[in-house]
């Protein structure tokens, strides 16, 4: 069947295949009731430009698991979490109340999860045991569709097995723990490693830095970059995050302070040139239903508006403006 003109490139490029996730550039981080009601402020303010992660492991009390996770079910089936990219980490694999964390959050807000973080796994069978387990709590909770699964690597065996966690079924993010891959290295490696310049040099983060975001691209999945230690300078969190995604390959990047944020998503958006061609690509190619053209003197096909599309799709999901009309053409509002 011939495509009409107006196809949405959703739907012609990406035919028989997984399209690649397009998330905000921005996984913000909050692990208290306080933080976590104005980070959901925020987020309304600047609209669905970054995820919010409840953390029901390092935020929540000893003893106190099961109020903390109750607690962040209760935000995201709030009427705060209006833009619903409000997701949630549980403890890791070795700690006894990771299951009952899925158990809460699955059942009281599983209809309105982002996704679920875990943190820690030491293997490929780690991740697949707890994955597995969400799933078994999913289909005893009625809950419609798997939960997006982010994974944290931050042990020697999780960097050993990245390219095999990654291409498990329903993961969605990997993502580089810094400071805990650092604290494993039993002072092996240095402190100044924890932030700028030295996680940006150090051979052995560097190494973990690349096999991450290696894994996580031929597998289809988003790589996301670790928090930096600054939380004042702008300029130099904003240069953090310009050297995760362009020298390190990053597409996200995680946020623990309010002032991190917009920081981060301007480094993360494409160049606006760049954009302005994607969008001069894209619709002649759907004017001319998805077959070969020609732009500046050089043949683009499917090939190319794939790539087109997915920057589009960045650009878009960072609140960057757009060229006229193409929001119209290609992100219209429901």
């Amino acid at each position: 069947m011939t495509a009409s003109p107006q196809t949405h490139p959703a739907d012609v490029l990406f035919a028989g295949e997984k399209p690649f996730p397009i998330l905000p550039a921005v996984d913000h981080y909050a692990g208290s009731e306080k933080l976590i009601a104005k980070a959901l402020g925020l987020q309304h303010e600047l609209g669905p430009v970054f995820d919010l992660t409840g953390d029901c492991e390092d935020g929540a009390r000893a003893g106190a698991e099961a109020e903390h996770a109750e607690m962040v079910a209760h935000y995201v089936m709030s009427a705060d979490n209006r833009q619903g990219r409000m997701g949630a980490r549980i403890h890791d694999i070795t700690h006894p109340h990771w299951q009952q964390d899925l158990e809460i959050l699955v059942r009281r807000a599983g209809s309105r999860l982002a996704f679920i973080t875990l943190p820690k796994v030491r293997s490929v069978a780690d991740t697949a045991t707890q994955i597995k387990m969400l799933r078994d709590i999913e289909r005893n909770a009625g809950i419609q569709g798997p939960l997006p699964v982010h994974v944290l690597i931050e042990t020697h065996g999780a960097l050993r097995e990245v390219w095999d966690i990654a291409a498990l079924d329903g993961v969605e993010s990997i993502d580089f723990g810094l400071m805990d891959f650092v604290s494993g290295h039993h002072g092996a490696i240095p402190g100044a490693a924890m932030k700028s310049p030295g996680q940006f040099e150090h051979p052995l983060i560097v190494r973990a830095k690349t096999e991450i975001a290696a894994a996580a691209l031929a597998n289809g999945v988003v790589p996301s970059h670790n928090v930096t230690t600054e939380l004042k300078d702008l300029a130099v969190i904003r240069h953090d995050a310009t050297r995760a995604r362009r020298e390190f390959g990053y597409l996200r990047m995680w946020s623990i302070h309010p002032n991190q944020i917009l920081p981060i998503i301007e480094a993360m958006r494409p160049d606006f040139s760049e954009v302005e061609e994607a969008y001069a690509i894209l619709s002649s190619a759907q004017d001319a239903n998805w077959g070969p053209i020609q732009h500046a003197g050089r043949l683009h096909d499917r090939a190319s508006y794939r790539y087109y599309w997915e920057l589009l799709q960045r650009a878009e999901s960072t609140g960057m403006p757009l060229p006229a009309d193409a929001t119209t053409r290609f992100f219209p509002k429901p």
